[in-house]
């Protein structure tokens, strides 16, 4: 399951490559007003709470502009394709999803920042480490678990509580795959500075969790159809064998010469 993945994303970024740089490119923009509009305001104004409600709302907009494009790509995994248009009007649908990550993202650097630290640095040392290692490693679990935030939203329900509760399930039944999409993700992030983070970017992130999800999803429809069934050995050869006719195989020269065919 694994490998197809990551074959079925890179054709998939590869086959969208114009969609997913411009939706990176967006989100970079959109960065730029809480990195550089809260110090020019409070440099005009002098007013530095009016800053920090910039920086805030900034950030938080950043985060509904992620969940806008994790609900346009999810056509991508589902093999289809998309327009622009499709993007704008995902705005409304993603104002909810993307405010609780933009939270959820205040409260984790709050935890890394103030919550860790405190702890570590109390009378008693011993104590202190104890609680900053649950507070650490809860955090981390929460992480792996919100990482499928967008794509349990997009798939399984809007419910906010359902949603977040779903997510923890996925990440526990799935740790090994969770902590392989954060590693990898934060290598694409990496190679992507060398395309001035526009491929594969956030965007292509996003795709990839929902891929990862999708297919994961397959697991949970055969165990449901045939109850009392192995969970150890889920038959992916089997599960697989549309997606794999839908998705097919290319060689280098088709990925560089695709009119070629």
């Amino acid at each position: 399951m694994i490998g197809f993945l990551i074959r079925k994303t890179i054709y998939d970024l590869w086959d969208n490559l114009f969609k997913v740089a411009v939706l990176n490119l967006g989100f970079f923009i959109s960065l730029a007003v809480p990195i550089f509009l809260p110090t020019l305001v409070i440099e005009l104004t002098g007013i530095i709470l009016l800053g920090y409600v910039i920086l805030a709302a900034g950030v938080l907009f950043c985060f509904v502009y992620l969940a806008a494009a994790a609900f346009t790509i999810k056509v991508i995994s589902d093999h289809g394709n998309f327009i622009f248009a499709d993007f704008l009007g995902n705005f409304k649908k993603a104002l909810v999803p993307g405010i609780i990550m933009g939270l959820f993202a205040f409260f984790a650097i709050a935890i890394f920042v103030f919550v860790i630290p405190f702890y570590s640095s109390m009378d008693s040392p011993i104590v202190g480490l104890m609680l900053a290692s649950i507070v650490f490693w809860t955090l981390l679990f929460a992480i792996l678990s919100f990482q499928f935030y967008f794509s349990v939203i997009i798939r399984l329900g809007p419910n906010l509580f359902k949603s977040i509760k779903k997510c923890m399930l996925i990440a526990l039944d799935n740790t090994g795959l969770a902590i392989f999409l954060v590693f990898n993700n934060f290598i694409a992030i990496a190679f992507s500075i060398f395309f001035a983070f526009m491929f594969p970017g956030p965007v292509g992130a996003l795709l990839y969790i929902d891929q990862a999800l999708r297919l994961r999803l397959l697991k949970y429809d055969w165990l449901e159809a045939n109850p009392g069934a192995n969970r150890r050995k889920i038959p992916w050869d089997e599960l697989l064998i549309e997606e794999r006719e839908k998705t097919g195989t290319r060689t280098l020269k088709n990925f560089i010469f695709p009119w070629k065919d």
